[in-house]
């Protein structure tokens, strides 16, 4: 998709309402040095995201805007879009962009006091600025 945005290409995303909770990897590089030190967090099972859910929609305009590129995002109903991916067979690329997915990692923040080091937009940005090079 990051290609489809960098050459400006309509994409019929724009009507996704869900919430996904993503993880960056200088986050969760942080968090594993974290646990790695940490002494609480010794046998302790966490779930780790960023803090910032964010809905497919949202995450492709704010690739678009680390790409420097204006996002066409048409807003095509997710239940056309379903239909049309049930008819592909492709079901399960349907429910990883449509459906929602979130994490609470407010145990990682309480018992190890981590915070996330960096956030979602600049490692965007750090993504696509690797991509354009």
């Amino acid at each position: 998709m990051i290609n489809w945005l960098a050459k400006g290409i309509p994409l019929p995303f724009g009507a996704i309402h869900n919430k996904r909770s993503l993880i960056a990897l200088d986050n969760l590089l942080s968090f594993i040095m974290l646990c790695i030190t940490h002494p609480k967090a010794t046998n302790e099972v966490f779930l780790i995201a960023d803090g910032e859910d964010v809905s497919t929609t949202q995450l492709l305009q704010k690739i678009a805007h680390a790409l420097h590129k204006k996002s066409v995002l048409v807003p095509v109903p997710v239940s056309w879009m379903r239909i049309v991916a049930a008819l592909c067979g492709k079901q399960e690329v349907a429910n990883r962009l449509f459906t929602s997915l979130q994490v609470d990692s407010s145990k990682a923040t309480a018992l190890l006091g981590w915070e996330p080091v960096i956030s979602i937009d600049k490692q965007l940005q750090k993504m696509t600025d690797s991509y354009s090079s």
